[in-house]
């Protein structure tokens, strides 16, 4: 009979063992490699096959080894050590203590998933790794987040695959009890429940859910309850699923009910609620508008109230193409707010936040609403913050996309989360220092053979786990059935090994490796120089090409020729990265440029000595130096066909011609010595460039810090800049359909222009009722090209008011100002300027921030 529910019932520890209590309760141990040592110890085959999950693993081992473990003064030393030392990391000052000036007290992260650790299952992909990297180098830095997501009963999905290789999901429900969890109760013990109006009367409850990230706090909200009916209690059922109503549902609950979760907890533990919130992904938006509601109802109007949460609001975006937004039919938007979920707030102001240019009545954008609401927005890596710049420009019109008020901070990933304990205990071995990230990795220190040794280790590890995994997945299609004796052969821990493991979209391209079916089977069973490939990724529930990309892996895998050489392991997975990105020599990633916004998982296998094979998008783009691994070119056509043709056969040639002869190009004592000096490279110029840390140092130097004061100054005095602010925004709106470039003209430069040459400029303008210090006259100057009108790489310089006369010439028409100023030039080349007018508030963090702009003829 099949169980309606189920849960682990776990041991009760005795006294002695009660630090073990404590340490599985803080997600530290996910990646705390002396913890997850000391929890291994209790039973090896239980930690490996419960995924590193310490609350499974209690519920597996039996008395008997608990009264061993209790009686074992060492081990019990250990782990009262271990114990005190989390106790001093939750406690004791680190980076973010120690920064000068003012800071915020904690600030709120928000994402729709969260990928801590596998025993977690919060998370589809990236994004989801990328936040819980975010929390975990927050927490490792001191920064004080608070986060806040949804608790999905059923997570994402579990994938499996049918015997003609289609992609199958199952849904698991989680049983919260049984996960490192504790429930938000009031003072009275009863749960902290959050509550959102609904149309036709309705009320969605959640109860929160609290999770240890460190010193982080993850705030995870839960409709599963008595409260709801059976409809509203499925809104947190699973991650991504549901139609369009269902969606919206999860995502009011995330931004809304989010804002209200933090506001229980901070009261509940003594602090003020954060004045800073980081929105990562359009998903969270909403989260904006009960800031509002709550500004608005201590007094303040809707667009005084919109200058303070923007003030204080940080937006990521990480999607390279409009297709991946979400996007809701404002009707149903509209039957929403209709409702008493925000009282106060009008719902024609809520509409125009999101409402897309040029549209009437049309879609509700989240990405536009988050650009909107926050004052500073980036990108996920360099490139696509020009991506980025592009596809929302339509925001700013009269703007160059380089002018588009979203800068970059490249993603980062958290290095004791991603890197191999072989690796980290080389690096002990070597330094003393387990800090992978800032290792001399050149150094003679480091022995050829140690490190041609502990990639042989990690490649093995891999093959063992992919090994597991068939093996598992082949029980599970045929059982009682005796395995094939090859499925114990499949994969080589001496041969070339390359990974490709994400989600499978198409623009990804998982099947280009297919392109030419025979040349791949060539190189996989060369004689003398073979490789070998490990494959793994899910593709949405909904996306039927995606999964008939898998099927095409699949089939070709299963060619007796090849199927040792090439392999898919299903149900990808944190705990099943862990052993892939370090175990390959060369990671594989072949997107459609500029598609890419970031893609982490590369990253994670450079920090572990792993060499790239890339088209150059995403973080490659700016990393790839040529000795760090290899660049795929992006062939210039308008034709797909041709496209992945060309594209492919590149990616051939490397691997054939380069990578596999550099491989197993070996010195005197068997190891190729030339390859490991490629791995040296990369170990020591990415690892600190790559690292989380860098990232969320970043985030707070770039954006939080400048917005805290920002939010600050706005609420400084009962909110009276925030009311000028406002008030200044809507009369320079009005008056600008006054404000004109008049004339503009140049001298001080010979028939022919040489370097060191100073250009100078007078702009005559008229500024209506504005005055000069409300806006700024800048001259616009950049590199020229033959054939093209347009100005690259530019910079801007601020014209002065003529100090000769206070506001107009005789020659001039009254009204205007005349501006003057220079720009030497510097540099050989094709060059030209222009000149424009744009607002000037001490209070806007960008000059493009209004939308509005004046530019010479």
């Amino acid at each position: 009979m099949k169980a309606i529910r189920r849960f682990t019932v776990r041991p009760a520890l005795p006294e002695r063992l009660s630090s073990l209590e404590i340490l599985s309760g803080n997600l530290r141990w996910a990646w705390h490699l002396p913890t997850q040592q000391l929890f291994s110890e209790i039973s090896p085959d239980a930690w490996r096959d419960y995924q590193h999950d310490p609350v499974s693993l209690f519920g597996e081992i039996g008395q008997q080894r608990i009264d061993e473990l209790a009686a074992d003064d060492a081990f019990v030393e250990r782990a009262n050590a271990l114990r005190d030392d989390l106790n001093r990391y939750l406690t004791e000052p680190r980076w973010y203590q120690g920064l000068e000036g003012d800071k915020p007290e904690s600030i709120a992260y928000f994402s729709p998933e969260y990928g801590v650790a596998a025993a977690l299952p919060q998370y589809s992909g990236g994004l989801g790794i990328l936040a819980g990297d975010h929390l975990k180098s927050a927490s490792d830095l001191g920064v004080p987040l608070v986060a806040v997501g949804l608790f999905y009963r059923a997570g994402y999905f579990s994938q499996s695959l049918s015997p003609d290789g289609w992609q199958q999901e199952t849904y698991p429900v989680l049983d919260p009890d049984g996960l490192p969890l504790r429930v938000l109760r009031q003072p009275d013990s009863s749960p902290v429940v959050i509550t959102l109006s609904l149309p036709d009367d309705r009320v969605l409850s959640a109860r929160v859910w609290v999770a240890a990230v460190g010193r982080v706090t993850l705030l995870l909200l839960d409709t599963d309850i008595p409260e709801n009916s059976d409809e509203l209690s499925r809104v947190t059922d699973r991650l991504y699923g549901g139609a369009e109503e269902h969606r919206l549902r999860q995502e009011l609950l995330l931004g809304i009910g989010g804002v209200r979760a933090i506001r229980a907890w901070a009261e509940r533990a003594g602090v003020q609620p954060p004045q800073v919130f980081h929105t990562n992904e359009g998903h969270a938006g909403f989260l904006g508008l009960e800031r509002i509601g709550d500004l608005i109802r201590g007094g303040l109007s809707f667009d005084e109230a919109l200058q303070v949460v923007r003030a204080g609001t940080v937006f990521t975006t990480h999607t390279p193409v409009p297709a991946g937004i979400d996007r809701f039919s404002s009707d149903l938007v509209r039957r929403y707010f209709e409702t008493d979920l925000l009282p106060g707030v009008a719902v024609d102001d809520i509409l125009a936040l999101g409402s897309e240019p040029a549209s009437s009545g049309g879609a509700f954008n989240m990405a536009i609403m988050g650009l909107r609401l926050g004052q500073r927005a980036n990108g996920v890596s360099e490139l696509h913050g020009v991506v980025s710049r592009g596809m929302f420009s339509s925001l700013w019109p009269g703007f160059d996309p380089d002018d588009v008020p979203i800068t970059s901070i490249t993603n980062g990933v958290h290095a004791p989360s991603w890197t191999a304990p072989e690796l980290t205990a080389l690096a002990e071995a070597t330094w003393g220092t387990g800090d992978t990230t800032n290792a001399d990795w050149t150094s003679p220190q480091l022995s050829t053979a140690a490190l041609w040794e502990t990639r042989n280790i990690m490649r093995s590890e891999l093959v063992a786990d992919a090994r597991r995994r068939v093996a598992r997945a082949w029980n599970a299609q045929n059982p009682g059935g005796v395995a094939p004796r090859w499925l114990s052969s499949i994969l080589d821990p001496d041969i070339l090994t390359i990974g490709f493991a994400r989600r499978v979209p198409t623009y990804k391209r998982l099947t280009l490796m297919l392109h030419d079916t025979e040349r791949l089977k060539r190189l996989l069973t060369d004689p003398d120089r073979p490789i070998q490939i490990v494959i793994a990724g899910k593709s949405h529930p909904a996306d039927e090409e995606g999964k008939r990309l898998i099927q095409k892996v699949v089939e070709f895998a299963s060619d007796p020729a090849v199927r040792e050489r090439i392999v898919f392991l299903p149900d990808y997975d944190i705990s099943m990265a862990q052993k892939l990105y370090p175990g390959t020599d060369i990671w594989l990633n072949n997107p459609l440029r500029p598609f890419e916004a970031c893609g982490t998982s590369g990253m994670k296998a450079a920090l572990n000595g792993a060499l790239n094979l890339s088209i150059l998008d995403g973080w490659w783009d700016e990393f790839f130096d040529g000795e760090n691994g290899w660049a795929i070119p992006s062939a210039v056509t308008t034709d797909p066909a041709e496209r992945d043709r060309l594209e492919a056969n590149s990616m051939y040639e490397l691997i054939e011609h380069q990578i596999a002869p550099l491989f197993y190009d070996r010195n005197e004592s068997g190891a190729p010595e030339r390859w490991l000096g490629h791995v040296r490279h990369t170990l020591a110029t990415l690892s600190p460039r790559l690292s989380a840390d860098r990232m969320v140092r970043q985030y707070v130097s770039e954006l939080y810090l400048p917005a805290h004061a920002s939010q600050a100054a706005l609420r400084f005095d009962g909110f009276k800049p925030a009311r000028q602010l406002s008030q200044w925004k809507h009369r320079v709106a009005e008056a600008w359909s006054d404000v004109a470039i008049v004339h503009v003209e140049s001298g001080g430069i010979d028939t022919t222009p040489q370097v060191g040459d100073e250009l100078r400029l007078r702009a005559i303008v008229r500024l209506g009722t504005l005055s000069p210090d409300e806006v700024a006259v800048q001259v616009v100057y950049g590199q020229s090209k033959t054939g093209d009108d347009q100005l690259h790489e530019t910079r801007t310089r601020d014209l002065e008011v003529e100090p000769e006369n206070g506001r107009t010439r005789p020659e001039h028409e009254e009204g205007t100002v005349e501006y003057v100023g220079s720009v030497k030039l510097r540099r050989p080349g094709g060059f030209g300027y222009s000149v424009r007018i744009v607002p000037k508030n001490d209070l806007l963090a960008n000059a493009a921030e209004l939308g509005l702009i004046r530019t010479a003829d």
